[in-house]
């Protein structure tokens, strides 16, 4: 393991990450603030991938800034592709997962749990998080595509939850 570092590699470092960080601006700028969403487990690749091509091309010497710069425009315009196509149910289904009710009203659906892989003791403290205080506010909890759980809830027991919010939503 070597520790030291030269004022070439070191020069090359800087340089690298200014590119390569402007590169960023400039795509996102282009592309919309959608390229850093977490709407779909797609997107969420897509931000891990250009986390690993911007540290490839900051740290490898193998890697130049314009092969980065060109790796991260190709990702970005696969996203943007992706993000186009979404809107054709069958490509939708294809790359993206559906969401699961976790909670009808004030019931656990345990096999939605298991299917998840969510333990009460996530699904008890997404509700602390929620603020939830008693089960008779909770309308619906939902496992989102992104894995993040949705807890829909309201203190006054009169109210009903809109149908529309649970449209896509398996409940089983």
């Amino acid at each position: 393991m070597e520790l030291s570092i030269t004022l070439t590699s070191f020069t090359t470092i800087i340089l690298s990450t200014l590119g390569i960080y402007i590169a960023v601006i400039c795509y996102t700028r282009m592309f919309g603030k959608r390229s850093f969403s977490k709407m779909s487990s797609f997107d969420f690749a897509m931000t891990v991938a250009i986390g690993s091509i911007i540290a490839t091309t900051i740290l490898s010497s193998s890697v130049t800034l314009w092969q980065g710069v060109v790796g991260l425009l190709a990702v970005y315009v696969f996203q943007l592709i992706a993000a186009l196509l979404r809107r054709y149910p069958l490509f939708q289904q294809l790359i993206d997962n559906q969401p699961l009710l976790l909670m009808h009203g004030e019931k656990i659906l345990y096999d939605n749990l298991r299917k998840a892989r969510v333990t009460e003791g996530d699904l008890r403290s997404k509700l602390r998080e929620a603020n939830v205080i008693e089960f008779h506010e909770i309308r619906a909890v939902v496992f989102e595509t992104t894995g993040d759980i949705s807890v829909l809830h309201c203190s006054d027991e009169t109210k009903e939850l809109e149908k529309w919010l649970l449209k896509d939503v398996a409940e089983n």
